[in-house]
C-alpha cells in the first residue's frame, strides 16, 4: 500500500531513442495530467532521441519544442542502494556527482526500443528500484514479434502464419526472401519490424511490388523483419490486462480503422479510427478472448499491464493472437485506458493501481535470496 506519511516521488520517463518518440510524448502528457498532486511528487525525465536524460522545468514542453538548453542532465547509476537520480557539476579536478532526488517509483511512459524492449528494465533491475510494467523477460519477449509468436505456439495459442527475414538477407537477395514469403499463401501480407510498435514501419502488401517496398521499409527500423499472412475481413479486438501474479482482463474492444489497416496515421495522426467498447461479440467469444489474453500475459511473465491484441477472422470468427504490448499507448484516444474505464476503473485510479503494482513487485523481488546457503 502507498505510504500515507508523505507523497510518493514518482519519476515519469518519456521520449526516448525510438521511432515512437512522439507517441511517448503524447502518452506522457495524458499520464501527467491525471497524477494526483496530493499523492505524488512528480519528477519529469525527458529522454532525447540521442538517449540523454534531462529534467527541470516544463520538461515535456521542452522536448516537444526542442528547446532543452535550460534542462539539467541526470542519470540513474546501475548500482543498488540509493534509488536516486544523480547529476554532475564540473569542478577544477573533473566532475562532482550530486544527488538530484531519491525516487520511489520509476514510471516509463516509453514505447519501442530502449524503453519497452527490456533494456531500460535491465537498468532498473541493476539499480534495484521499483518500476511500473513488465520486467526484462516479459518486455523483451513481448517486443520481439518473432520470438513472441514462437512462445505463443509453444503454449497452444493460435497465431497467424509468418516468417522472420533478416535485413542482411533482404539486402543480399530480395527475390529469395519474397519467394519464401509467397510460399506461405496468397496476398496480402504484412511486413513489420520485429521490434517496434504503434504500427511504425508496418506495410500491407497486396502485390509483389508492395512486398518489396514493405520489406525495405520495415528493415529501416530493425535488423529483423516479420512477414505475416493477412487475415481476410479481419476484425481487430483488443483486451487490457492489469496485474502481477493474478492479472485481470478488461472487457474487449474493437478497433474500426479509418484506413486500410490500423496504421500509425489512423492511430495518432488523424485520430478518426472508431473504437467500439465493449466489442460487439458474443458473451462466449468475449470470455474466450479474455482467457487467452491472460494466458498469453502469464506465458511471457508479464507484469503491471499489457494490451493484448487479437485478429478475428470475419467469416469463421477464428481467433488469432496478434501481440502483447507491454507498454501500451496512454493518449486520450488509446484503447488501454478506455477499456479499463468501461470495465469500471477510471484513468486516475488506473494510474494509482499501476504504481501500487510496481511497489508490490519490488517487495516480492526483495524476498529473493542473493546468497547461496550451503548445507554443512
Amino acid at each position: 500500500m502507498m505510504n500515507e506519511q508523505r507523497k510518493l516521488k514518482v519519476a515519469i520517463l518519456f521520449g526516448g531513442r525510438s521511432g515512437e518518440h512522439e507517441v511517448s510524448l503524447n502518452s506522457a502528457r495524458s499520464v501527467l495530467s491525471v497524477l494526483d498532486p496530493s499523492k505524488y511528487e512528480v519528477i519529469q525525465i525527458g529522454i532525447t532521441r540521442e538517449g540523454n536524460w534531462l529534467t527541470g522545468e516544463n520538461v515535456l514542453e521542452a522536448l516537444v519544442s526542442g528547446q532543452t538548453a535550460h534542462l539539467e542532465p541526470v542519470f540513474l547509476p546501475g548500482e543498488p542502494g540509493s534509488s536516486s537520480l544523480y547529476f554532475s557539476h564540473p569542478i577544477s579536478t573533473g566532475n562532482k556527482l550530486e544527488t538530484f532526488s531519491t525516487i520511489d517509483v520509476f514510471f516509463p511512459v516509453l514505447h519501442g526500443t530502449y524503453g519497452e524492449d527490456g533494456t531500460l528494465q535491465g537498468l532498473f533491475e541493476m539499480a534495484d528500484v521499483a518500476y511500473v510494467g513488465a520486467g526484462v523477460t516479459g518486455s523483451a519477449v513481448g517486443m520481439d514479434k518473432g520470438i513472441f509468436k514462437d512462445v505463443m505456439r509453444a503454449n497452444d495459442i493460435p497465431v497467424v502464419e509468418g516468417i522472420i527475414a533478416l535485413r542482411s538477407e533482404i539486402e543480399a537477395d530480395m527475390d529469395a526472401v519474397i519467394t519464401k514469403v509467397e510460399q506461405l499463401g496468397e496476398y496480402p501480407f504484412f511486413a513489420k519490424p520485429a521490434n517496434l510498435g504503434s504500427s511504425v514501419g508496418v506495410s500491407k502488401c497486396n502485390r509483389r511490388s508492395d512486398l518489396q517496398e514493405g520489406l525495405l521499409e520495415a528493415a529501416a527500423y530493425d535488423r529483423r523483419v516479420l512477414i505475416e499472412c493477412g487475415i481476410r475481413n479481419a476484425r481487430e479486438i483488443e483486451i487490457s490486462v492489469l496485474g502481477n501474479d493474478n492479472p485481470k482482463a478488461s472487457v474487449p474492444g474493437e478497433v474500426q480503422p479509418s484506413r486500410e489497416f490500423y496504421s500509425y496515421e489512423s492511430k495518432y495522426v488523424d485520430g478518426s479510427s472508431g473504437l467500439l467498447i465493449p466489442a460487439p461479440v458474443s458473451t462466449e467469444l468475449s470470455e474466450s478472448i479474455r482467457q487467452i489474453a491472460v494466458k498469453a500475459y502469464k506465458a511471457i511473465d508479464c507484469a503491471g499491464m499489457a494490451r493484448v491484441d487479437f485478429l478475428l477472422e470475419g467469416s469463421s470468427e477464428k481467433v488469432y493472437l496478434n501481440e502483447v504490448n507491454t507498454l501500451p499507448g496512454f493518449t486520450q484516444i488509446s484503447m488501454y485506458p478506455k477499456l479499463w474505464e468501461n470495465t469500471g476503473l477510471p484513468y486516475p485510479q488506473l494510474i494509482d493501481r499501476l504504481i501500487e503494482l510496481a511497489l508490490e513487485r519490488k517487495t516480492d523481488r526483495d524476498r529473493i535470496e542473493r546468497r547461496f546457503r550451503s548445507e554443512k
